[in-house]
């Protein structure tokens, strides 16, 4: 099969070269390469926004998404799909980059965007999710972004979720933090609360822990903070671990790996309750984003206002101190953690025990 000629964009100035322009992407909705690169473009200063300044990995889809492809995985090489935590070999001279560490002390020269062209160039390799580091190239050991996953379990959807997120924002206010949501392009919510760039991964992920575990308390029924999903339920899980270094989550704007080509929405929290993650994909964004503008533009690097995570570090010391309640388990490739419990299943405890 001939393949389509290349469609070049002038993007803000810097010509993108776009290649196998008609491509599919996504079947179900008649997507081809060259819309999913427009998309990005038509959301412009939103998902340069969500990137800028902030080393990112890059989810590659090179032959577009179906529904039997797959992603590679650390066990299993081979894939249709997969995450590039490296800058690509031949990038263009005006990708910038940011070095940062692995838990296993590799490191690694991420893209960090600094201009549309460059989300536009990704998107011609394939990529169509941006899992940007919630630090900036300036100081990639201190967060200025505290993320909070609020993940539907097995029996739970979107639904759950919005119904916990109103009581998510009276907590984060009460220790003086302003969150912002949007919707995960799947079933679940994020949080995301901009804060001062002062404390480390380690504080940031215990402030992380603090808030779910007095959401857990405030709402046993609905919510848990159990790693193990064995002991989860039918609740949302506030996933802590998605603050630990070298974890990241699914920028605003970005499309997810799904039929419908939907798409991370930020909302108003008016909206919260409202609306359906099939209501934002790649047709439907660029006509809202035109309407509402970027939503999250108070979280983009060096914004303000930035705000202090010292109340709920405090209520961290207090759950410990009161309650016994100290760390919580690290993800499995995770070097074992100081002050981290045994990282075995309760089942598999109760075994060899």
């Amino acid at each position: 099969m001939a393949t389509s000629p290349e469609v070049e964009l002038d993007v803000r100035g810097r010509i993108v070269r776009v290649s196998n322009p008609e491509r599919v992407y996504f079947a179900d909705r008649g997507l081809t390469k060259l819309d999913v690169v427009q998309y990005f473009v038509a959301v412009g200063d939103g998902i340069l926004a969500a990137l800028f300044h902030r080393p990112t990995t890059l989810e590659r889809w090179p032959h577009g998404w179906s529904a039997d492809a797959k992603r590679a995985t650390r066990t299993d090489p081979r894939g249709d799909a997969f995450y590039q935590k490296r800058v690509p070999a031949g990038a263009p001279d005006y990708v910038e980059t940011s070095q940062i560490a692995f838990p296993s002390g590799r490191t690694a020269d991420e893209v960090a965007p600094t201009e549309l062209a460059v989300v536009a160039w990704a998107a011609n390799l394939g990529t169509i999710t941006f899992h940007p580091w919630p630090v900036t190239r300036d100081d990639v050991e201190r967060p200025d972004q505290l993320r909070i996953d609020l993940d539907p379990q097995p029996g739970t959807g979107y639904a759950d979720a919005a119904w916990v997120a109103p009581h998510l924002r009276e907590l984060l206010a009460e220790h003086g933090l302003v969150g912002h949501p949007k919707t995960s392009g799947g079933r679940g919510l994020h949080v995301f609360v901009p804060i001062e760039p002062r404390w480390t991964f380690t504080q940031a992920r215990r402030a992380t822990i603090a808030l779910g575990r007095e959401l857990e308390r405030r709402l046993p029924d609905r919510v848990t903070t159990k790693w193990w999903k064995e002991e989860r339920g039918e609740r949302i899980f506030v996933d802590y671990n998605q603050m630990a270094r070298d974890r990241t989550i699914a920028s605003a704007y970005s499309v997810r790996a799904n039929a419908r080509a939907t798409v991370s929405a930020p909302l108003t929290w008016d909206e919260v309750p409202d609306v359906q993650p099939d209501d934002f994909d790649v047709q439907t964004m660029p006509a809202r984003f035109a309407a509402v503008g970027d939503l999250f533009a108070p979280l983009v690097a060096g914004g303000t206002p930035r705000h202090s995570l010292e109340s709920v570090l405090e209520l961290a010391e207090r759950q410990e101190r009161d309650e016994g309640a100290g760390d919580l388990p690290y993800p499995p490739e995770y070097p074992k953690m100081p002050g981290e419990p045994k990282r075995v299943q309760p089942s598999r405890a109760k075994r060899d025990g």
